[in-house]
């Protein structure tokens, strides 16, 4: 299949911008997938959409997390991976079959019957996936295989969801969605871990953030055993001090990173405090176990605290250096940056019982995080459709 085969190592720079690399297309559609989305669901939840249409709370959480973040991690990691191995991931016709690929899927979610939806919907992890462990093993990079596995991971609870939907496995279908939002967050830990500190450094004049690799290694591992033990639903006795010590060893990291000195530096302080919500959720998630709140205020801190604010972090980050523009972030980065914060704000505080009767906080979550990715495609498309300002390919 001329979709799975592994680019040549030449540099593109024939055919339109958009196809040279990864974080192009993919950064894209989800950033307009973003804006579209949690309106659609927004009228739904409030009643005031025409049947016809598969949008309900399943599709909901499952698009959030299998549609708009899958198509962030894949670009990314499709822009890393180059980064990391010098060898091209799919680019040109290879990387437009996967966004179509992609796209084929959220149409299916919305409209196709159940069965077909499933099929179309999960083929595209498993498409994206195999790709980047061929450059990977191609190029000896063993370090990064767990992301690829992490994909892999990231498929199998995309079908366990599936397989729930109609009516196969008999479990919750909350389930295979929060697994997968905890594998997100462990990419996202493992992969802050390696850049902030450094970002830190290079883009905040002055500071000096103190990275102690065994430390790393330990609040890793604790993430991964917090994540292991949600899922598996573990004691809470179990869960609460594994994910109470993952927590502070979070906050601990982050304070010897420096964030306070990253205030001025929107580029920074978005990474940063995005970050800081991932200690947020899992302390909501232990007191969740514990009965005193509902699970959905941990899990949107995750996803949209941290989730989202790395997301837009990133995409903005990655689409200016990969286009050859000064890492300075302008009035649009300003603007996404403090929504999506208000966004996750009001979500988590809607979750935790402080709504009014008419789900005002609800609403202007939903306003600040459509928004927030709306001013994103305003903003990039005139950047991920051009060539790069440099010259250089990708």
């Amino acid at each position: 299949m001329t979709l799975l085969r592994i680019e040549e190592p030449r540099p593109p720079l024939d055919g339109h911008p958009l196809w040279r690399l990864g974080f192009r297309p993919f950064y894209l559609v989800a950033a307009v997938f973003s804006a579209l989305a949690i309106p659609l669901w927004m009228a739904q939840y409030f009643g005031l959409l025409p049947q016809g249409l598969n949008v309900g709370f399943m599709w909901h959480m499952h698009e959030m997390v299998f549609g708009m973040a899958a198509a962030v991690v894949v670009g990314f990691l499709y822009t890393a991976g180059y980064n990391w191995t010098g060898l091209w991931t799919p680019v040109r016709g290879r990387l437009a079959a996967l966004v179509a690929l992609w796209l084929a899927g959220r149409i299916a979610m919305l409209a196709a019957p159940p069965l077909a939806a499933a099929i179309v919907d999960w083929l595209f992890l498993p498409a994206a996936a195999w790709p980047l462990f061929r450059v990977m093993q191609k190029a000896n990079n063993r370090r990064n295989y767990f992301l690829v596995a992490l994909l892999g991971l990231m498929a199998l609870a995309n079908a366990v969801f599936h397989a729930i939907s109609l009516g196969w496995l008999a479990a919750a279908p909350a389930a295979p969605v929060q697994a997968a939002i905890l594998m997100i967050v462990m990419m996202e830990a493992a992969i802050g871990t390696r850049i902030i500190p450094m970002f830190t450094r290079n883009g905040a004049p002055g500071t000096a953030p103190r990275v102690q690799p065994k430390l790393d290694k330990v609040c890793l591992l604790l993430l991964a055993a917090a994540a292991v033990s949600w899922i598996a639903g573990l004691s809470n006795w179990l869960f609460a001090p594994i994910a109470l010590v993952a927590a502070a060893l979070v906050l601990l990291r982050l304070w010897r990173w420096q964030a306070l000195r990253t205030l001025s530096v929107p580029l920074l302080w978005i990474m940063h405090l995005s970050y800081a919500w991932i200690a947020a959720g899992l302390v909501l998630l232990v007191l969740a176990r514990w009965q005193l709140v509902s699970a959905s205020a941990g899990f949107h801190a995750l996803t949209v605290g941290s989730m989202a604010g790395l997301i837009l972090g990133m995409m903005t980050r990655t689409a200016l250096g990969h286009t050859g523009r000064p890492l300075k972030a302008g009035r649009a980065e300003r603007l996404m940056f403090a929504l999506i914060q208000l966004s996750a704000a009001a979500r988590v505080a809607s979750a935790l019982g402080y709504d009014t009767p008419h789900g005002v906080l609800l609403i202007v979550s939903a306003a600040c995080w459509t928004t927030a990715f709306l001013a994103y495609g305003i903003a990039y498309i005139p950047y991920l459709s051009r060539a790069r300002a440099d010259g250089k390919p990708g």
